[in-house]
């Protein structure tokens, strides 16, 4: 092992992950950033979901995301993960929208943290 968590075979690959090709992407937070209109899913300000290692999505113990504003924001996600182009317009978009014209609910996709993924782990 290299002592490099970075580095290091993710659980349950056996130790090989570790010196095979690796492929560099961010770990994304959504968070609710603001209701401009009247809020029917339940969802708050500051209430998120964590998006880390390609597609592994978490959301807090005992709180829920409405399924059609995580809808809105799923095409996204993959793109936001990588590294973008410079001038790249979603590199410095990152806001997005709920379907529910009357809820208006405004959600930020934000860059949390960069890792190192085995490659043979993507989806």
């Amino acid at each position: 092992m290299s002592g490099d968590p970075a580095r290091e075979a993710s659980p349950g690959s056996g130790g090989a992950a570790a010196d095979g090709p690796r492929t560099e992407l961010y770990d994304l937070r959504v968070v609710v950033e603001r209701i401009e209109g009247r809020s029917v899913c339940g969802l708050r300000p500051g209430d998120h979901i964590d998006l880390t290692r390609s597609s592994r999505l978490t959301i807090p113990e005992g709180r829920h995301f409405c399924l059609y504003a995580l809808s809105a924001v799923l095409p996204l996600l993959p793109a936001k993960q990588r590294e973008l182009a410079e001038g790249d317009w979603l590199a410095s978009d990152c806001h997005v929208a709920c379907p529910d014209p009357d809820e208006r609910l405004i959600m930020r996709i934000d860059r949390v943290r960069r890792t190192s993924v085995p490659t043979e782990e993507l989806t």
